[in-house]
């Protein structure tokens, strides 16, 4: 089987998962505003809509497809930093909640994309991921006429 390591890797940088994030956050809302409109009350029900249903829906998405859709649409995807293979459940997890360690202070660890070798935030780096593009690799993956 082929592997990354085979090809010439390129992350995902900064404004590219800024897009990403965007695009998901968006889309999170769209579906997640018809159950917050039912359950204005706040309490336990802000709780489930605000914290843990998008928890939830972006670790289901990584575990299944190695990206949110926002990550598939700007073609990219989470890889573990050492084997540039699939993360483990437990990496993804981990990585999700290494983004509250990313926004101390002021979302330094998420800016970190833009300054680290390897475009890997604090989050990254604790779960031991990388981002990086899919574009390379579905172009030498195509067949040959």
């Amino acid at each position: 089987m082929e592997t990354i390591q085979q090809h010439k890797v390129e992350y995902t940088g900064f404004w590219p998962r800024v897009l990403a994030s965007i695009i998901d956050s968006v889309l999170l809302m769209l579906v997640l505003m018809p159950f917050a409109g039912m359950l204005m009350g706040g309490g336990t029900g802000s709780v489930l809509i605000n914290v843990i249903l998008p928890a939830v829906a972006v670790i289901v998405f990584w575990i299944y497809k190695s990206a949110t859709p926002g990550k598939m649409i700007i073609k990219a995807e989470i890889v573990d930093a050492k084997t540039f293979g699939k993360p483990t459940t437990g990496q993804f997890i981990g990585r999700y909640l290494a983004y509250y360690v990313s926004t101390i202070p002021f979302l330094l660890g998420f800016i970190w994309v833009a300054f680290d070798e390897r475009k890997q935030g604090w989050h990254d780096k604790l779960a031991g991921t990388v981002v990086i593009s899919t574009k390379a690799r579905g172009q030498q993956q195509a067949p040959q006429a």
